[in-house]
C-alpha cells in the first residue's frame, strides 16, 4: 500500500513539473497574412534550433491511381528550384553545420533542419524558396520514382512484418483512405507521372496549408519577423474543402493471411478504437492509452510477463495504440508464437489478457506504476528541441491545439482503474476486429506473386 502511495505521489510530482514547465515557457503563435501559422517554443538550454514546416497533407488525401504521390513529392522537394540546382538544398544545410530531412505520414508531410541558432534565417530562406519555386522535370521524376519503387521493395515487399501490417490496414479500412499504404501501391507508383507530382505540389504546398514550428534558443518575436520576411510574400491559394471520409461500419471479424519468407509466424489483432478529438470529453481515449501501457508499456507489463515469461506461449508480444491522428485509430495486439503454439492459440491468449482486465480490473498499485511511467515518458519526450517541435507539429496536424499538451498529460494522470476496466470490456469485440496472420515460407523460397488472401 505504501509503495502505491509513493508511486501516486511521484505521478503527481511529474504532472506538476510538466504543468509548471508549460506555464513558464508557453509556445508563442503568430499567423502571417497569407494564412501560414508559426509556432515558436523557446528553449535556451543549448544554442541550437529545430526548424520544421508541416503541410497538412499526407497519404490519406490521395485516391486510387495516385497512391504514393505525397511521399514521392517529399523526395522531389530536395531537387532543384528556380534558385538552386538539384541536390543543393541539403548541401547548403550541411555547409551550415546542420542536418535536414523529411517524412511523410498518413496525415501530413514535414520538412526539418537542425542548426546552430544563428543559421535559422538561412534555412528558413531555403525552405521558403522550395515552397514556391520548386522545379519538377520529367528526367528527375523518372529517376526518383525508381528510387521510391526500390524503397518500397526493400522496406515492404521484402519484409514480412511490414507486408503484414500493410495488409492489415488494407483489410481493417475498406472505405477510409488509411486503406492505402503511405509509400503507395506498386502499380500506382509505376504509372505516376511528373504531372501528378506537380499537381499535388500546386494544390497542397501553399502557406495557408502549412504550419512552421521552431523550437530552441530563439526569441519568438524575432522568429515571427523572419517568417514574415521569407514566407510572407508567398501568396495563398484556395484549398478545396475536405469531404468527410468515414470508415463504413464493420460487422464481424475480418481476416487476412500473408504468406512470405520468414523465420517465424506472427499474428496481429487490430481493434477499431476512438481517436482523441475533444481533450476534455474523450475520456475513453485516455483510458485506452493507459490500458495499452498496462498490457505492454514496460518490460514487465502483462503481455510480456504472462505470455512470454510465465506461460511461454509467445516469443514476443506487443501493443500499439495511437490516439492522435486525423483519421480513425486502431488498438493493436501482436506477437510471435512460441514453438508448438499456433497463431490461432496466441490470438486467443492475446484476447484473453484483455478480457481478464475487463472482468477483474487492475489494482491501484499497478495503475499507479503504469501511469507514472506513461506520464514520465510523455514528459521526457520534451528533453530535446526536436522532440518538442515534433510534439507540437503532430498535435496541430491532428486538429488539436498544441496548447492542450499539458492538459492531455493531466488527463492521463486522472484515469481511474474503473475506466481502464470499462474500456477493456467495450472496444474488443468481434465487430471491431481485424486479424492478420503471417504464414512463413522457407527463407530460400521466392515470395508468391499474390501474397495476400482475404476471407
Amino acid at each position: 500500500m505504501m509503495r502505491g502511495y509513493r508511486f501516486a505521489c511521484f505521478l503527481g510530482l511529474l504532472v506538476g513539473v510538466a504543468l509548471h514547465a508549460g506555464a513558464a515557457e508557453n509556445a508563442t503563435e503568430c499567423r502571417l497574412e497569407n494564412g501560414m501559422k508559426v509556432i515558436v517554443k523557446a528553449d535556451h538550454r543549448a544554442p541550437t534550433v529545430a526548424h520544421m514546416v508541416w503541410y497538412k497533407v499526407g497519404s490519406m488525401d490521395e485516391h486510387s491511381g495516385i497512391t504514393g504521390v505525397a511521399h514521392v513529392l517529399e523526395h522531389l522537394m530536395f531537387k532543384g528550384t528556380k534558385k538552386l540546382k538539384s541536390g543543393e538544398f541539403s548541401k547548403r544545410v550541411a555547409a551550415l553545420g546542420g542536418r535536414d530531412n523529411a517524412f511523410t505520414s498518413h496525415d501530413y508531410t514535414a520538412y526539418f533542419q537542425q542548426v546552430e541558432k544563428s543559421r535559422l534565417e538561412q534555412v528558413m530562406a531555403l525552405e521558403a524558396d522550395r515552397m514556391s519555386n520548386l522545379v519538377l522535370t520529367k528526367e528527375e521524376f523518372a529517376q526518383e520514382i525508381r528510387v521510391v519503387m526500390e524503397e518500397r521493395r526493400w522496406s515492404t515487399d521484402d519484409q514480412p512484418i511490414p507486408r503484414l501490417h500493410e495488409a492489415l490496414y488494407a483489410t481493417a479500412f475498406f472505405s477510409h483512405p488509411y486503406h492505402h499504404p503511405i509509400i503507395g501501391w506498386m502499380s500506382d507508383l509505376q504509372h505516376l507521372t511528373v504531372e501528378d507530382a506537380r499537381n499535388w505540389y500546386k494544390r497542397w504546398y501553399v502557406p495557408n496549408n502549412a504550419t512552421m514550428v521552431v523550437a530552441g534558443d530563439v526569441e519568438p518575436r524575432a522568429v515571427c519577423r523572419l517568417a514574415r520576411k521569407h514566407f510572407g510574400p508567398i501568396p495563398p491559394r484556395a484549398l478545396r474543402a475536405a469531404r468527410p471520409q468515414d470508415e463504413a461500419p464493420q460487422a464481424g471479424i475480418r481476416r487476412v493471411t500473408v504468406k512470405a519468407p520468414a523465420e517465424n509466424p506472427y499474428v496481429a489483432l487490430a481493434f477499431k478504437a476512438p481517436t482523441l478529438r475533444d481533450v476534455e470529453k474523450d475520456q475513453d481515449a485516455y483510458a485506452l492509452e493507459v490500458l495499452a501501457a498496462v498490457l505492454g508499456g514496460y518490460d514487465n507489463a502483462r503481455l510480456n510477463a504472462q505470455l512470454v515469461r510465465v506461460d511461454r506461449v509467445a516469443n514476443s508480444a506487443e501493443v500499439e495504440y495511437g490516439n492522435i491522428s486525423r483519421g480513425p485509430s486502431l488498438f493493436l495486439l501482436a506477437g510471435v508464437p512460441a514453438a508448438n503454439v499456433t497463431t490461432s492459440e496466441l490470438e486467443k491468449r492475446l484476447r484473453a489478457e484483455v478480457a481478464r482486465i475487463a472482468s477483474d480490473g487492475v489494482s491501484e498499485e499497478e495503475l499507479d506504476r503504469v501511469k507514472t511511467q506513461l506520464v514520465a515518458g510523455q514528459i521526457y519526450k520534451r528533453d530535446s528541441t526536436f522532440g518538442q517541435a515534433m510534439e507540437i507539429g503532430e498535435m496541430e496536424m491532428s486538429g488539436i491545439s498544441h496548447t492542450k499538451l499539458d492538459r492531455i498529460i493531466e488527463k492521463l494522470g486522472q484515469v481511474s482503474a474503473a475506466q481502464v476496466q470499462a474500456v477493456a470490456g467495450k472496444y474488443f469485440g468481434d465487430d471491431s476486429l481485424t486479424v492478420a496472420t503471417l504464414v512463413p515460407l522457407p527463407l530460400t523460397e521466392k515470395k508468391p506473386a499474390a501474397p495476400l488472401s482475404r476471407h
